[in-house]
């Protein structure tokens, strides 16, 4: 049966993709991409709408891509950023019936209310709002009963995919195989709820001292490996903040800094519906089955780096980029060098409050991307993190200066974070000179 599965459903996955590429030539031959950004915006366009169709796993695989724009063109990683894993509610029957299996009666019994129809649902779980026998109005997150079969079986489509296209010439560069494996391992994750619980607990421990960031309070009782149970948060958009916009865009990036900087714990599936802004002046982390941890060891080279780029240093930044990477395939790093210092120098001399982090990262990846200089992943989801932070703190405040907030920060990193690993390797010059 496992077998037919799978077969049945790499028929379907192939059926989809094929459709994708004649869609694609069928739009070239329309005229439609004929400039390089419009041809990369098209591709993103198209591979998109052919993950939306193939479900849960392949979206979650476009959205973690579009983390990569030193892997993909901007005008990939823009359309994939705009995937959505939007499908039909699960009937309420089931998840009743998964409430009644994962939690004890005495526990089920304090769920008083439960409104039958979704605040929202996806292709893992949907949540519903309730209310306790206390009063508290309540988030619950329930598991599709099948998410975690068609999941597996997807992952082990992806896994022969990698590694038979690791066997081309030219792919064993992009490792393939590893990042399959790794990307793996994360979807799991999330499917066991009581990680995201535990993710939820440490958010809130290191959050504990800011009045302004909040993460949703758990019911312990109501979690299970498929049901998670919290505080209902009632979000609103940030053009919807009346008062103390300021602060709380200062405090939105504030937030993120101090995951990235000082406690390198960091939410890795950070968009703008998981930053939630409250009438009353918080902002609230939510769903939290996907996170990355910054080993301690790289902590100190990605705060230099980050400085590096803020600063406009870029015969530093080119140097932490490749002497830190996890592999590089360029052949010419004089060129690569220079191609650093022209962008960042087009920066120096503005005032930094005008410098957007997802110009001056932004167009590093490319040129990283051009010259085969790999980015260690935690680095790209770090990154993304405050890209998100900045597009949404800007929202609040247009004149926010995202590096006076995290100034004070990288302050207390720098003090704190004096050891780091040693460069994997010296650049060429310097090698050469030996």
């Amino acid at each position: 049966m496992r077998v037919a599965s799978l077969a049945l459903r790499s028929v379907v996955v192939l059926a989809v993709f094929a459709w994708a590429l004649l869609a694609y030539l069928a739009l070239r031959v329309a005229g439609r991409g004929d400039e390089p950004d419009d041809r990369d915006a098209l591709r993103g366009e198209v591979l998109a709408r052919a993950l939306e169709r193939l479900g849960a796993t392949f979206v979650k695989l476009g959205q973690i891509l579009a983390t990569r724009p030193d892997a993909l063109p901007a005008g990939i990683t823009r359309a994939l950023a705009r995937l959505q894993d939007d499908v039909p509610p699960a009937p309420f029957a089931e998840v009743e019936q998964i409430l009644a299996e994962d939690l004890p009666p005495e526990a089920r019994a304090r769920l008083q209310s439960i409104d039958p129809e979704p605040v929202a649902a996806a292709s893992v779980a949907q949540v519903h709002r309730g209310t306790l026998d206390d009063g508290r109005v309540v988030a619950i997150k329930v598991q599709r009963r099948r998410a975690r079969s068609q999941i597996d079986r997807d992952l082990a489509l992806m896994s022969f995919g990698a590694r038979a296209l690791d066997r081309l010439p030219g792919m064993r560069w992009v490792s393939l195989p590893g990042a399959a494996d790794r990307f793996a391992a994360a979807l799991r994750a999330q499917l066991d709820f009581t990680l995201e619980a535990a993710n939820n607990r440490r958010l809130a421990r290191n959050f504990a001292g800011d009045d302004r960031i909040r993460v949703p309070e758990l019911v312990d009782e109501l979690c299970s490996g498929r049901v998670l149970t919290m505080e209902f948060v009632d979000g609103v958009k940030p053009t919807e903040v009346v008062e103390g916009r300021v602060e709380l865009a200062q405090a939105g990036f504030r937030c993120i800094a101090k995951m990235v900087f000082l406690d390198g714990f960091v939410h890795a599936d950070m968009h703008p519906g998981n930053l939630m802004f409250t009438r009353d002046g918080h902002v609230y982390l939510i769903d939290m089955g996907l996170v990355a941890e910054v080993p301690e060891p790289m902590r100190k080279p990605w705060v230099e780096t980050f400085v590096a780029v803020a600063t406009c240093d870029g015969v530093r930044a080119a140097e932490l980029f490749y002497t830190y990477a996890p592999a590089v395939g360029t052949a010419d790093y004089a060129a690569y060098e220079a191609a650093v210092v022209a962008h960042l120098e087009k920066l120096r001399g503005r005032p930094l409050a005008e410098i957007e982090v997802t110009t001056a990262v932004g167009g590093a990846m490319a040129i990283l991307r051009e010259h085969r200089v790999q980015v260690d992943p935690t680095f790209t989801v770090v990154q993304l993190a405050m890209l998100v932070a900045e597009g949404v703190g800007k929202q609040l405040d247009p004149a926010l200066d995202v590096y006076a907030c995290a100034t004070p920060i990288l302050a207390q990193a720098a003090v704190r974070w004096t050891d780091g690993m040693p460069p994997r390797r010296p650049v060429p010059a310097r090698a050469a000179s030996c």
